[in-house]
């Protein structure tokens, strides 16, 4: 302050001692003494002096008030009410704009307080300060009392941009018991409404997620209003966002149709936003018109309307686009319509308003575009040539809206996987020669791998090379993704490589590509992975600690048991990834509890297992009792994996103790433990059990009963199983065929492995390398070779396929590599085929080892002599003789459930 009056008194060439004017009081009220002050002799120089003071005093109310020393800034203020001075309002707008734009709207109050002791009126530039600051400080109440006496003022016109603003403070709120209250008042005064209106309304119909108002602001904007290209550009993205893309198509539609037809050219506002050149006539607010309601009352109160609830009551409507979209229809603006429309207007509207709405000189020039209801002309295609040839003109700002509508219609489509519409698209963008940006490939991208696979996303990515187009780091990250999704990946893991720069929302594709690594058991791979991620400074997320936990929470399995050395590194890995997790603040899940579980358990380290188990039950306070049931699930498959059948009857009764809902893995592996008692009383009585509860018998129910009825040689029994499963409808698997078989290899019954054999081939099932090592071996260990041979050709025959009529040529490529004289024929079959067909290539691989012992190679395994030989066992309804000394002689009187 004593800067700027040393400059202004260096300006002043007389002063006067006697000078007492207002200056000097505002000196004292600044803190400046009047001895120290300056005076001017001749009221030029006073008012100068005035407005720099004034000046001054914003500024530094406005400087305190950033620095957020209110207390400052309100003294300051106050030092205004011990001057004589004639305010006016020019001198506080510096600090009204600043509270408008912080907002700080108890400040305004407080400036408002001083104006009204003062009697300062107001202009329209401080209601727009007064009203934006309120409005966007949450005050909506005190906002809209200041639109009433807005309203009420005879000398304020063009009030509409002052609502403009209160709305748009309603939707960046989401406060739309407010933006109902000022439709209201709106209605009240007549004010209609322009574009801006209908972009704020319906920014509050979207974050109200209420399809049916878009729908009703579409209408009413519609009725007697043509929206310009920017205005329609929000309604495409408004409706992608709800999901209506068909609707949001037709308005894409109407908006080349605009483009093409009209000749204005977007400019661009201070903000750099583009905004259309025609003037914004706001929609006549006549009263038989139909208003346009988003709630059934305007008091500040809790409501029930839609865009309250949120709920969409209407049906997708995309008909109500497509009628007035179509077509349209470029009308002259002549006398007789001109003279036909000023009658319309209300008498609000006077000879002035007239002139501002529509000048005189743009009477011929201007063309006006009214939607004329069902009267339309014939609709504008985008196939017609016209079009095509005049978007080709066209402004670059009007071409570039039309692209980010594509786009965003595009990105849409990645969402709700409609790759037919985004191939529509892009086939509509190449016809208008709007050329497809990295977005709108990024787009296309996304939506094709969901539904044609990523192998058809690469080759449009190389398109895009071709064009020198470089596809986002996202869309690499979206390939990457779905190349882990399919296992394949080393090229998920290039893609992943290729991306110049990888930020936090790609961590997406990096779980992606763990999880391949989990599924695929590539460790290795997951450690250089983890590299890249601390190479980049990566911060992992919960999922990622889930994949870590169920990838190196376990080391031997499933080759090997755990030992002593495996349990500590277990231990220590696993106590790096929770001091991980510690560090980046980020708590146990369900999954990540439920992998560490499992690791444990996999390994064999009961102790940790059941420790974690009880922490899982104090820190996980917000499972629901099935979660809690899938816990136990675990653990009870990690005991009876490990032979502990008592600890798990244990935990067993303890869920049941506590109402834990079962389920049928769960009966399932409790059956299965009754083969450690063994015990197939308590298996019967578990079955019963689960019965009771409403669970039926699965086949790998029967398969866990069986293997209990095994464990005490019970052949007859387990047979009689296979016979019960068949009669209640289930049919048996490999799997359950392999338990017999193995247990039946182990007591050397050859009958018995015959018998199966014989089963699995008339029920239909194609055996696995389990059921061909089983029966090989049986035969081998009782020095039958040439039986071994036949029996490994048969099987290994219709391990390939049960077909009988195998086609020629797979014939001679199977052939081809079975008789091959190469030293890398083996290599050659293992590589031919993929991981899902390793059955194939084990079949060939037994098919050439056959052949290299002198077997005859043949393609009808019926012929075969062994084949027909159980083939006639079977029909005899023999079943295989068991000695009376593998029977077993009791199971046990007590049942321990």
């Amino acid at each position: 302050m004593q800067r700027i009056l040393s400059r202004a008194a260096r300006r002043c060439t007389n002063s006067s001692a006697a000078f007492k004017s207002p200056l000097a009081q505002a000196n004292v009220a600044s803190g400046v003494h009047s001895e120290d002050a300056p005076t001017c002799s001749n009221e030029y120089d006073n008012f100068t002096w005035k407005n720099s003071l004034v000046r001054s005093v914003q500024a530094d109310i406005v400087n305190a008030l950033r620095r957020g020393d209110r207390q400052r800034a309100s003294m300051i203020l106050s030092n205004f009410q011990n001057t004589d001075w004639e305010l006016t309002k020019d001198d506080f707008s510096h600090i009204l704009e600043y509270c408008a734009e912080a907002p700080d709207p108890l400040f305004v109050m407080e400036t408002l307080e001083l104006m009204e002791e003062k009697t300062i009126g107001m202009s329209k530039g401080i209601y727009r300060y007064v009203i934006r600051a309120l409005s966007r400080g949450g005050y909506f109440k005190e906002a809209l009392h200041w639109l009433t006496l807005l309203g009420e003022k005879e000398s304020t016109h063009a009030t509409l941009p002052f609502f403009n603003i209160f709305l748009n403070s309603c939707g960046s709120s989401a406060n739309l018991k407010a933006a109902e209250c000022c439709l209201e008042t709106m209605e009240n005064y007549f004010l209609g409404k322009s574009e801006i209106t209908y972009c704020e309304l319906l920014k509050i119909a979207v974050l109200q997620e209420n399809l049916p108002a878009v729908y009703d602001i579409w209408k009413d904007c519609t009725r007697y209003y043509s929206p310009s290209i920017i205005m329609q550009r929000k309604f495409v993205r408004a409706l992608t966002t709800f999901g209506d893309l068909q609707s949001a198509y037709h308005i894409l539609q109407h908006m080349v149709a605009i483009a093409a037809q009209s000749s204005d050219h977007l400019r661009l506002s201070s903000k750099r936003r583009y905004q259309s050149p025609r003037l914004d006539i706001p929609v006549l607010a006549l009263s038989e018109s139909e208003d346009l309601k988003l709630l059934p009352d305007c008091n500040l109160q809790p409501s029930q309307g839609k865009l309250a609830t949120g709920e969409n009551s209407a049906d997708v409507q995309p008909e109500l686009f497509e009628e007035k979209t179509q077509s349209f229809e470029i009308v002259e603006l002549k006398a007789d319509v001109l003279s036909e429309g000023l009658m319309c207007i209300p008498f609000a509207y006077t000879i002035r308003h007239i002139r501002l709405l529509i000048p005189m000189r743009y009477i011929n020039l201007f063309r006006f575009s009214f939607v004329l209801g069902n009267n339309l002309a014939d609709k504008v295609g985008l196939e017609n040539g016209s079009v095509l040839d005049t978007l080709r003109i066209v402004g670059s700002a009007v071409r570039r809206i039309l692209r980010w509508s594509f786009n965003d219609l595009m990105h849409a489509c990645v969402q709700f996987n409609n790759c037919q519409l985004a191939e529509q698209l892009f086939l509509e963008m190449q016809k208008l020669r709007l050329r497809p940006s990295k977005f709108t490939y990024d787009g296309f991208v996304k939506t094709v791998i969901a539904s044609k696979g990523v192998a058809y996303a690469v080759k449009v990515i190389e398109v895009m090379e071709r064009k020198g187009i470089k596809p986002y780091n996202d869309t690499l990250a979206a390939l990457s993704e779905g190349f882990s999704k399919d296992l394949q990946l080393d090229l998920a893991e290039d893609f992943l490589e290729r991306i110049s720069e990888i930020r936090p929302k790609h961590i997406r594709a990096v779980n992606a590509l763990l999880s391949g690594c989990e599924i695929m058991n590539e460790p290795e791979r997951a450690v250089r992975i983890l590299a890249k991620m601390k190479h980049v400074n990566m911060k992992a997320t919960l999922r990622t600690y889930e994949l870590l936990f169920s990838l190196f929470g376990n080391i031997n399995v499933p080759y090997e048991d755990g030992n002593v050395l495996s349990h500590v590194e277990v231990s220590k890995r696993i106590s790096i990834i929770e001091m991980d997790m510690l560090n980046n603040e980020i708590q146990h899940s369900f999954v990540s509890m439920k992998n560490l579980i499992r690791a444990f358990g996999a390994e064999g380290m009961i102790e940790e297992m059941l420790r974690y188990l009880n922490v899982a039950e104090n820190i996980l306070w917000d499972i629901n009792p099935y979660q809690k049931s899938d816990l136990y699930s675990v653990v009870l498959h990690a005991l009876v994996q490990a032979k502990e059948s008592h600890k798990a009857i244990m935990i067993f009764k303890i869920m049941r103790s506590c109402g834990l809902p079962t389920n049928i893995s769960i009966y399932t592996t409790m059956i299965e433990c009754c083969k450690w008692l063994p015990c197939f009383k308590s298996a019967s009585a578990l079955l019963s059990l689960m019965l009771q509860d409403g669970f039926h018998p699965t086949v790998v129910t029967y398969t866990s009963l069986l293997k209990v009825a095994l464990t005490k040689d019970d052949f007859e029994g387990a047979l009689d199983l296979l016979d019960t499963c068949k009669t209640e409808g289930i049919e048996p698997d490999i799997k359950m065929f392999n338990a017999v078989l193995s247990h039946a290899y182990y007591k050397g019954q050859i009958h018995v492995i015959e018998y199966i054999v014989e089963c699995i081939h008339r029920e239909k099932i194609q055996p696995d390398p389990s059921t061909l090592w089983y029966t090989f071996c049986v035969y081998e260990e009782h020095e039958l070779y040439n039986t071994a041979i036949e029996a490994l050709q048969v099987l290994s025959m219709r391990m390939i396929s049960e077909d009988v009529s195998i086609r020629g040529d797979k014939i001679t490529a199977f052939e081809d590599l079975i008789l091959s004289e190469e030293p890398d024929a083996e290599l050659r079959i293992t590589r031919t085929f993929e991981a899902g067909e390793e059955f194939l290539a084990t079949a060939l691989l037994n098919l050439r080892w056959c052949a290299i012992m002198g077997a005859t190679l043949s393609w009808s395994p019926e012929e075969s002599l062994w084949a027909r030989r159980l083939a006639s066992s079977h029909d005899d309804n023999r079943r295989p003789l068991i000695s009376p000394s593998e029977v077993p002689q009791s199971w046990g009187r007590k049942s321990y459930f």
